[in-house]
């Protein structure tokens, strides 16, 4: 018997061993009723780190500039405080970052509205922990969204 139908091999891994068997996960954002494709889909991953790079680079020229006034040691820690303030602030009132914004990505609650103030404290907080963001469910989302009830999408 051949265990890679079973257990998937390295190079395609379990998923898609699920998927030749007949298990039907849908696309990504199929559960949370939105498009597979275009505005309102799921953000791409590429873009959400790129979105995270380009808010990270801000965040540290101003903790940089502003805060430390040339002390590259302290910027870096002054740089998430700063990180944490730019996301509640904007991610609470207008949706997205700078950088998510330049990149055509928005976050929205799961049932479509705009996050609320104290959920994108919450989300923003997890952002900032880095593990959350790191651990991601099937459609995508990482347990900071999840714990948040949120979800980034492109932005129409």
């Amino acid at each position: 018997m051949d265990n890679r139908r079973v257990i998937g091999s390295w190079l395609s891994g379990p998923r898609a061993a699920a998927e030749e068997m007949g298990a039907d996960f849908g696309y990504r954002g199929e559960r949370l009723g939105l498009p597979e494709t275009g505005p309102g889909s799921v953000a791409p991953l590429g873009r959400r780190f790129g979105a995270l790079f380009i808010d990270w680079s801000l965040c540290m020229v101003i903790a940089y500039g502003l805060i430390t006034r040339g002390d590259w040691n302290a910027a870096g820690n002054w740089a998430l405080g700063v990180l944490f303030l730019l996301g509640v602030l904007t991610v609470g009132t207008i949706g997205c970052t700078p950088g998510k914004r330049f990149l055509g990505l928005r976050v929205i609650a799961e049932d479509g509205e705009r996050l609320r103030f104290g959920r994108a404290v919450v989300r923003t907080a997890l952002l900032c922990l880095a593990v959350p963001a790191l651990i991601w469910d099937r459609d995508g989302r990482g347990l900071h969204d999840r714990l948040a009830r949120a979800v980034q999408v492109r932005m129409p």
